[in-house]
């Protein structure tokens, strides 16, 4: 990775919390603005990988870890987030009940980045996913909903 940060947060909500303000902050540092799209895609991402570490694998007194790191910086400029915790159990991927009020996280992970997996590690594992860092031109001004904008005249 051609420049990283990486700290760790109590498995609580308070900790998923300033794991998405602490991504707010290092994306505006690396010149992704606080209402730039990539900016707000990855805090998403980050709530969902942190929220999951919280609430599905939490171990008392145990922390969980946030990393951010810029890959490609030249000529594929990503974002690499990784979330991990001290819970070897893989994530279940997508809800399987559509009335249930939970479940949907990986799914919105999978659909705003461009790959993710899962890392397994001497103790836990870590999940990850890859965002890309400039709009492709056949993006832009295409909403979440795949839907064109009309032009601004």
């Amino acid at each position: 990775m051609n420049a990283e940060i990486s700290t760790r947060l109590s498995a609580t909500p308070r900790g998923a919390r300033l794991a998405r303000r602490l991504t707010a902050q290092q994306l505006d540092a690396w010149g992704h603005p606080y209402d730039s799209d990539v900016n707000a895609t990855a805090q998403q991402v980050v709530a969902e990988l942190a929220a999951n570490a919280v609430t599905h694998a939490r171990i008392p007194g145990r922390d969980f870890e946030l990393r951010l790191g810029l890959l490609h910086p030249e000529s594929e400029p990503t974002l690499r987030i990784e979330v991990s915790d001290p819970r070897a159990d893989r994530p279940l991927r997508y809800v399987t009940d559509p009335d249930a009020e939970g479940g949907r996280g990986l799914l919105l992970v999978t659909l705003l980045s461009r790959t993710w997996g899962v890392t397994e590690r001497v103790v836990g594992k870590t999940v990850w996913a890859e965002l890309p860092l400039k709009e492709p031109e056949s993006h832009k001004g295409t909403t979440i909903s795949g839907h064109r904008e009309s032009p601004s005249h």
